[in-house]
C-alpha cells in the first residue's frame, strides 16, 4: 500500500473561530488567491476543494473524483512545526515561545561566543527585507544576521561568500543545541543568500531547519517501527529532526517536489510518502504576493492531475496544509486558518463530505489506520467513511 500526505504549505481556506487570537482575523489564503482572478484548479475543484464547508467561492463541481472536508488545528499556534506535527498525531498544548522584541541578550551573547562572530539585527523582520537592509554590513564584517518573525523561529542568513553553508548549519546545529527551555523556538533556519549588494541579494534553496524533535512518538515513528517505508520529502526530515523517517529526499521548488513524488509513485514500496512544497509559503505568501501564489497554485494542480493520472489502484492520496499565510493582508506572517484536506483514490468513495475535523491528527490516525498503527495517536480517523474494505 503507497499513501501520498502532500502539504501545500500555508494553503489555508479561511479563519478559524481562534484567529482573532492570533492577529488574524479575515484571513483567507485561498480568498485572496481566489480574488486574484488569476486562479484556475479544475483538478483540486475536482477533488473538493470549492465544495468544502465555509468555501464559498465558486458554483460545486459536479464532477468529483475526491472526498473532502475542513481541518481545525487543535495546537497552540500557527506554524510549520506544530502544523506538520499534529498531522502526525501531536497535538501541541503549549505554544512555543516567539519573541516579538528580539532574542535576550543572554542568548545572543551565548551564540556570539560559541560560534566567534558578531551579530546583526535581533529583530522581527522580513526574511528578504532583512538581507537588503543588513547584507551589506555583513558583507563589510562577517557579523550573522540573526532575526526572527512572528513565528517560533531563530534564523541565520550569512552570504555564501562570507560563511560556508556547511559552515552556516553548523551555527545552526549550535543555536538549536544551546535554545532550551523558555527559549525552546520550534526551529532554527539557515538563510544562506548571494549577491553582490542590496539590490540584488537573494536567498538560495540552501535553506535548512532545525527543529525540535517531537515530544513523543508521530505517525512517522509507528509506520517505520511496524517496518514501513517512510519517504520524507522536501523539509519534511528537518521538520521531525529525523525521527521515523526511512529515507530523506531534497527538493529546491514546488515544481522539483512534485518531480520525485511523481518518481517515488513508480516505485514498489510499502507506506508513506510525506511531502512538503513550500514555495507557496516561502516565496509567495511570505511576501504578500497573491498573484504568484494563485499562479503556484494552478502549476501545482497541473502537475496533480499528472499525479492523479499515475496512480494505481491502491494508491492513496492526501492533500492538504500546515496553517495559513494570507498574502493579501498587511502581515507577511503565518495566519490561524482552517486547511483543507482532499482525499482520492480508486478504492475510496468520491464526493463525500467529511465535514469539519477539530484537528489536523485526523490524517495521521486515519493514515495509522491504513497500516494497522497509531492506535496511541491523537485525532479520529475518518477511514470507515470513504473506504469499506477497512
Amino acid at each position: 500500500m503507497k499513501v501520498f500526505l502532500i502539504v501545500a504549505d500555508s494553503f489555508g481556506i479561511g479563519e478559524m473561530p481562534d484567529a482573532d487570537k492570533y492577529g488574524d482575523k479575515g484571513s483567507n489564503t485561498l480568498k485572496a488567491c481566489f480574488d486574484t482572478g488569476l486562479l484556475s484548479v479544475p483538478t483540486l475543484a475536482s477533488l473538493g476543494l470549492f465544495d468544502i464547508d465555509g468555501v464559498n467561492l465558486k458554483k460545486r463541481d459536479n464532477r468529483l473524483i475526491g472526498s473532502f472536508m475542513r481541518l481545525g488545528e487543535a495546537s497552540q499556534g500557527k506554524d510549520t512545526t506544530t502544523g506538520h506535527w499534529e498531522m502526525a498525531g501531536v497535538i501541541s498544548e503549549k505554544p512555543f515561545p516567539t519573541f516579538p522584541n528580539g532574542f535576550p541578550e543572554s542568548v545572543i551573547s551565548e551564540f556570539e561566543r560559541i560560534t566567534g562572530r558578531g551579530t546583526l539585527c535581533n529583530k522581527p523582520y522580513s526574511g528578504t527585507q532583512v538581507i537588503k537592509d543588513y547584507g551589506e554590513e555583513h558583507l563589510r564584517t562577517g557579523k550573522l544576521i540573526v532575526y526572527t518573525s512572528a513565528d517560533s523561529v531563530f534564523q541565520i542568513a550569512a552570504h555564501e561568500k562570507i560563511v560556508d553553508t556547511e559552515k552556516l548549519y553548523e551555527y545552526c546545529s549550535a543555536a538549536r543545541e544551546m535554545l532550551t527551555g523558555d527559549n525552546a523556538v520550534g526551529r532554527v533556519i539557515a538563510r544562506p543568500f548571494t549577491g553582490d549588494n542590496a539590490e540584488n541579494f537573494a536567498r538560495t534553496a540552501k535553506r535548512r531547519d532545525f527543529s525540535l524533535a517531537p515530544p513523543r512518538k508521530t505517525l512517522l515513528d509507528e509506520l517505520s517501527e511496524k517496518g514501513k517505508d517512510v519517504i520524507a520529502v522536501g523539509k519534511i526530515y528537518d521538520i521531525f529532526a529525523g525521527k521515523g523517517i526511512t529515507e530523506k529526499i531534497k527538493t529546491v521548488s514546488n515544481d522539483d517536489g512534485m518531480n520525485k513524488t511523481t518518481e517515488i509513485l513508480g516505485r514498489d514500496f510499502d507506506g508513506l510518502c510525506f511531502v512538503n512544497l513550500v514555495d507557496f509559503d516561502m516565496l509567495y505568501g511570505h511576501r504578500n504576493d497573491a498573484e504568484g501564489y494563485a499562479r503556484a497554485l494552478n502549476a501545482f494542480d497541473k502537475r496533480l492531475a499528472e499525479f492523479i493520472g499515475k496512480m494505481q489502484d491502491d494508491d492513496i492520496l492526501f492533500v492538504t496544509a500546515d496553517h495559513g499565510c494570507d498574502p493579501s493582508t498587511p502581515s507577511t506572517d503565518h495566519s490561524r486558518e482552517y486547511v483543507p484536506l482532499l482525499i482520492y483514490g480508486k478504492s475510496l468513495a468520491s464526493g463525500v463530505n467529511l465535514g469539519t475535523g477539530d484537528s489536523f491528527a485526523d490524517i495521521g490516525k486515519t493514515v495509522g489506520e491504513i497500516f494497522g498503527a497509531g492506535e496511541n495517536l491523537s485525532g479520529k480517523s475518518f477511514l470507515s467513511k470513504i473506504c469499506a474494505k477497512f
